[in-house]
């Protein structure tokens, strides 16, 4: 007769709080970074120390919010055993409150201190200092703000716009110009393009927990759009990114290696008819390993055109 093995309570809370870091979500925040400095490599200007504390700085940035959302999440209880997603450390009782707090002050001073590292490295004029450190200290609150206060802005359906603007054009566009110290206008199409596929992954997750969300009161976008314009939305999302791409190289004429993207376009059109016919919230579930995946790999692909050019 065999005997139940249990794993150790420290094993246990090690477990928790790798839950709570999702270290698998940092591929994908830091696909902006990749973009950007693919960008510089190829016009030139690509500086690999700035490249890595650029890393560096937005895999902070995504641990401290992935703590943040865990924390504001479990204290005000939107994560029921109801939920068809993961309960992390804070849902399961393995992670008191004022540990979290104290991971949350770790991960904010790590940050800063990566950040001013790459603002001191990079810029060259005291105005782009003082610019990107506010910029940076945006970030912070952003990152915090999406679950944690009286009113998180992620339970008022803006995190798509959040995801847009900090995970697409500040990511990709902050990351080139801190290597080539100049900007373009057309810059905007790829970190457009990058910043659409980040929040088809939230839209994603919030598709898988548009029922449990609801109840809570946490409306996010696809609560507030209803199952069948969220699905409909994320078809948008994505062949938008395509589209901005697409664009860009017709703009730029990168030569054809720019136009190895494309290979990843069947997977778009494939997920997006996926989607709009699975209509239970359980079917998101595997939809949102796919979409990290995609995302991640057009992104690379884009990336690789560039570099190759």
């Amino acid at each position: 007769m065999t005997e139940n093995i249990h794993p150790a309570p420290g094993y246990k809370h090690a477990h928790a709080w790798l839950e709570s870091l999702r270290l698998r979500t940092l591929p994908l925040a830091c696909a902006s970074i990749i973009t950007g400095s693919a960008l510089a490599w190829w016009q030139g200007e690509f500086n690999p120390l700035i490249a890595c504390l650029a890393l560096l700085t937005t895999a902070l940035l995504q641990i401290l919010s992935n703590l943040a959302n865990d924390y504001g999440d479990a204290l005000k209880g939107s994560d029921t055993p109801e939920r068809i997603g993961p309960l992390r450390g804070m849902q399961k009782g393995v992670i008191t409150p004022r540990q979290m707090r104290s991971a949350l002050v770790i991960t904010v001073g790590m940050t800063v201190i990566a950040g001013v590292a790459l603002v001191v490295t990079s810029c060259q004029s005291v105005s782009d200092m003082l610019g990107f450190i506010a910029l940076g200290a945006l970030a912070i609150v952003a990152a915090i703000a999406y679950t944690v206060g009286k009113k998180p802005y992620g339970y008022l359906g803006l995190g798509d716009a959040s995801v847009l603007i900090f995970f697409g054009w500040l990511g990709v566009i902050g990351s080139y110009y801190l290597q080539a110290h100049s900007f373009h206008s057309v810059l905007f199409l790829p970190a457009t393009a990058c910043g659409l596929l980040a929040v088809a992954v939230l839209n994603v997750n919030n598709m898988r927990d548009i029922d449990t969300d609801r109840q809570q009161g946490k409306f996010t976008l696809a609560v507030r759009l209803g199952a069948i314009n969220a699905r409909r939305y994320h078809a948008v999302l994505l062949a938008g990114a395509l589209l901005c791409f697409a664009l860009f190289n017709i703009i730029t004429v990168p030569g054809a290696a720019g136009w190895i993207f494309l290979l990843a376009a069947p997977l778009l059109f494939r997920q997006a008819r996926a989607i709009m016919t699975q209509t239970s919230a359980l079917a998101m579930r595997p939809q949102l390993v796919r979409t990290v995946k995609m995302a991640l790999l057009i992104n690379v692909l884009f990336s690789l055109g560039l570099a190759l050019n």
